[in-house]
């Protein structure tokens, strides 16, 4: 099962919306083929592991990470492949949250002869799969919320510099979780500071749909996200539409009209017309004023912060989060399952709320 779980993180960044799957099948002892869900509308994991078999699989084992599908989608039910195959026993490392799937699929098994173990590597599998869980029982997309800071929790210098906070290896992996999920969120105001390009730059890497809040769409006309708009999804969601909006949309972005909260982009309402999109999960990398906005309207699933051993001070420069911010120490959000990995000279910290 690790080992199909190893195979499944190979469809990170191109699966989606669809789970990331991966497929061992065993014949004495001995691997005879693997297989995992290589991009959407593709074969799923099972009959790429099947395809993939060095010789007659009739009587091996199966190895899942997730419950096989028995419903017709852009692919045949996986349940049929593996009866057609004559495969002697299937063991799944999790349930799938689809209704249509929802147990279902292990049950045909089991009613055709074939015995079924469910729940090896349950925690992992699920893990693997978060955004999709999410995604196909809350119909909104999985949020994380990102950010790097220094050991003193400052995220630029007082005078705005803000080149590197981290080191390579830190924004090698952001760049990964760019690729992974299919949005990438910021205000306008990280838009007029900075110009970003909000692309992924690894090799193969997947470029997230770019999503700005801008109320009053003053994102401008000759910024790196507009002059490639044509070539990577951007999206602007404004609160109102004017001039500036008309003139964004014939330059190539994709303008949501939103409701108002308090004058800004309402976050829940946003989340709902980016879900209707096919976008199952969004990175949000800035600036301060959205991330507490977006905490405050309960949209943040995951949180992770790059944390550089370095100390710069200032009591005008930049952290974080901005807003108001709680009240009371006893309103603070907790993250829970809270893990901690050393990326080079820095650390990653990351925990679920």
């Amino acid at each position: 099962m690790r080992r199909a779980l190893e195979l499944a993180k190979r469809g990170a960044g191109h699966v989606s919306p669809n789970p990331m799957v991966g497929c061992v099948i065993v014949k004495d002892g001995r691997i005879i083929g693997e297989g995992w869900h290589e991009y959407c509308g593709g074969l799923h994991a099972e009959r790429n592991a099947l395809k993939n078999c060095t010789e007659d699989p009739a009587g091996a084992d199966l190895y899942v990470t997730l419950e096989p599908c028995c419903h017709w989608g852009r692919t045949p039910p996986c349940t049929e492949a593996i009866l057609e195959k004559r495969i002697g026993r299937v063991f799944v490392g999790c349930l799938d949250a689809n209704p249509l799937v929802a147990g279902k699929g292990a049950q045909i098994l089991r009613d055709a002869g074939i015995p079924v173990e469910t729940g090896i590597c349950e925690n992992e599998c699920r893990q693997l799969n978060e955004v999709f869980f999410h995604f196909i029982t809350n119909k909104t997309p999985y949020v994380v919320l990102k950010y790097a800071m220094t050991l003193d929790g400052k995220i630029a210098a007082y005078t705005g510099d803000s080149r590197w906070v981290t080191g390579e290896a830190a924004r090698r992996h952001v760049h990964e979780t760019r690729a992974r999920l299919s949005g990438i969120m910021v205000g306008v105001g990280t838009v007029l500071a900075d110009d970003p390009l909000l692309t992924c730059r690894i090799e193969d890497g997947h470029n997230p749909c770019r999503i700005v809040c801008d109320s009053h769409a003053r994102t401008p006309l000759d910024s790196q996200l507009i002059r490639t708009a044509h070539d990577t999804d951007t999206v602007i969601a404004v609160t109102e539409w004017n001039e500036r909006a008309t003139a964004l949309k014939k330059a190539g972005a994709h303008l949501l009209l939103c409701k108002a909260q308090n004058g800004k982009v309402d976050l829940n309402d946003l989340m709902h017309q980016l879900a209707a999109r096919g976008l199952d999960s969004i990175l949000l990398e800035g600036g301060a004023e959205l991330a507490f906005a977006a905490l405050e309207a309960g949209i943040v699933h995951k949180v992770q912060a790059y944390i550089a051993p370095k100390l710069i001070g200032g009591s005008t420069a930049k952290t974080p989060l901005g807003g108001t911010g709680f009240a009371h120490m006893s309103d603070a959000l907790t993250l829970k399952n809270a893990t901690v990995t050393p990326l080079g000279a820095d650390f990653l910290l990351e925990g679920v709320l």
